[in-house]
């Protein structure tokens, strides 16, 4: 009878015991908590049963923010392969005459290709030419009926429509070039006190308007340059302001654009300009339109261009956290043309439904931009020891996350030689309506053990500033002796 008492209470002793071992693994993020941070963490390792290292509240739902890119990452690398490329292909109904005049119109049809740039649609133009074209007695055509232009749900997209001083807020379609943005390259001027030069860096001559207030000041002063992009009934307008030093090398200057199908068609219609296809446009005279209907099953490829390979496009998704970009990718997974940024959402969280473990998700976006994405530590991680089981899977996945040491992030380094060597993570930032600083991956054992990591960290209307110093030093920390005792 005794002996029946005894060994409940002592495996209830063993399981209290464990208690604070787990709050130790993460025992320096856990003072977040004590300072009212919503918190969700969780490490593990990935054999021997897989023993859970530390975790807080791994279970709760929290923001991800980019985060989120990474079970785009994963649905994208496995249902498409890590070679797959898609391809952006000029088209047309019409005959090419004896003098190389393409009558009818010209089509460019968008394959979703999120990298698409500016040097490959002068290839489609190169491969034109080489077909015989030298004229257009039509319009050029871009068309984005795989899906464009997607509605807006966030407020820094539709903001966007009509003026944007960022990148990362990019609308999105299956025909846009260049990540949806435009790019001017600024110049000292001649002389100081003079004008600032300013040129686009994709075509000989801009192909929107260019509001230059930027002026040129002795060698030796700091360059500063502020810029918007801004839109009414003429089209999309770049206003520059600031100063650039006589002796500064030219500086790159990238905005959002208003409609990324219709730069796709200004920007193409310049190169077939520069290559000397002249495009007469319609009866009005009108020289490019975009359409989101499907080209007439008569037109024949006239040209085509593949674009980079999957596991370049997830890498540059992931290692610059590209919004354009992963929800480009997020909607190409839809086979329904002119769908919503919603349902391509859907379509990663019935992906992540079929993961083992995964528990709850909800995703507005694959890129995180949307603050109405929510997942778990434990969630996050389910997903990533089930790409570590994929041979096929995990190597792309893991080369498309940043070592510290090394990674094109900056204030991701730092912490201790292991911590910037053994861990390969993907961070996600927001500040409103909230403040997230979250970060995922895997990391190496000392003796060479593979583990999984996620901390989620949401603020509060309590504790509005968060900054990644306050998340990242702690995380260092408690890693570093995860790695170090394993």
């Amino acid at each position: 009878m005794l002996r029946r008492v005894i060994a409940p209470l002592a495996g209830l002793l063993l399981s209290l015991l464990a208690l604070p071992a787990l709050a130790a693994g993460f025992a320096n993020l856990e003072r977040m908590a004590e300072q009212g941070f919503l918190i969700s963490a969780e490490a593990r390792l990935l054999d021997g049963g897989g023993e859970l290292l530390g975790a807080i509240e791994p279970q709760r739902q929290l923001s991800p923010a980019s985060v989120s890119k990474i079970y785009l990452a994963a649905a994208a690398l496995e249902r498409w392969g890590p070679q797959h490329r898609f391809t952006s292909e000029l088209k047309s109904a019409g005959e090419i005459d004896a003098d190389g005049i393409l009558q009818g119109d010209l089509i460019l049809e968008g394959g979703g290709d999120p990298a698409l740039v500016s040097e490959e649609l002068w290839k489609l133009v190169q491969l034109l030419r080489q077909h015989g074209v030298r004229g257009v007695n039509g319009q050029l055509v871009v068309s984005q009926w795989r899906f464009g232009p997607v509605a807006c749900v966030t407020r820094d997209r539709c903001e966007t429509v009509e003026r944007s001083a960022n990148t990362y807020s990019a609308l999105l379609s299956s025909a846009g070039v260049n990540y949806g943005s435009w790019c001017m390259n600024v110049h000292p001027g001649a002389s100081v006190g003079e004008a600032a030069r300013v040129v686009s860096c994709d075509t000989v001559e801009p192909v929107i308007g260019i509001n230059n207030q930027v002026t040129t000041v002795a060698a030796g002063n700091a360059t500063e340059l502020n810029a918007e992009r801004v839109t009414d009934a003429g089209g999309d307008t770049m206003i520059l302001r600031g100063q650039i030093a006589a002796n500064a090398h030219p500086r790159e200057v990238y905005r959002a654009s208003s409609d990324p199908a219709g730069q796709t068609a200004q920007t193409l219609l310049a190169l077939l300009g520069q290559a000397g296809i002249e495009v007469g446009g319609d009866a009005a005279g009108v020289p490019y339109v975009t359409t989101s209907v499907e080209p007439n099953g008569a037109a024949r490829r006239l040209a085509a261009v593949d674009g980079k390979p999957l596991q370049e496009l997830v890498l540059r998704t992931m290692n610059y956290s590209n919004n354009f970009m992963a929800d480009v990718l997020n909607l190409g997974l839809v086979p329904t043309p002119q769908t919503s940024l919603e349902e391509a959402a859907q379509a990663l969280e019935a992906y992540a439904a079929a993961i083992p473990g995964h528990g709850p998700l909800t995703l507005h976006s694959g890129s995180g931009l949307t603050t109405t994405n929510r997942t778990s530590a434990a969630g996050v991680n389910a997903l990533l020891e089930y790409a570590y089981h994929r041979p096929a899977l995990f190597p792309h996945l893991l080369a498309s996350m940043q070592t510290p040491v090394n990674g094109p992030s900056r204030f991701i380094r730092r912490g201790g030689e292991r911590f910037q060597n053994n861990v390969m993570l993907k961070t996600g930032t927001l500040n409103q309506p909230f403040a997230v600083r979250s970060v995922g991956g895997y990391f190496r054992t000392d003796s060479g053990r593979w583990g999984v990591f996620t901390a989620l960290v949401n603020g509060t209307s309590s504790t509005p500033w968060l900054n990644w110093t306050q998340v990242l030093d702690p995380l260092t920390e408690d890693l570093d002796a995860m790695i170090r005792a394993h």
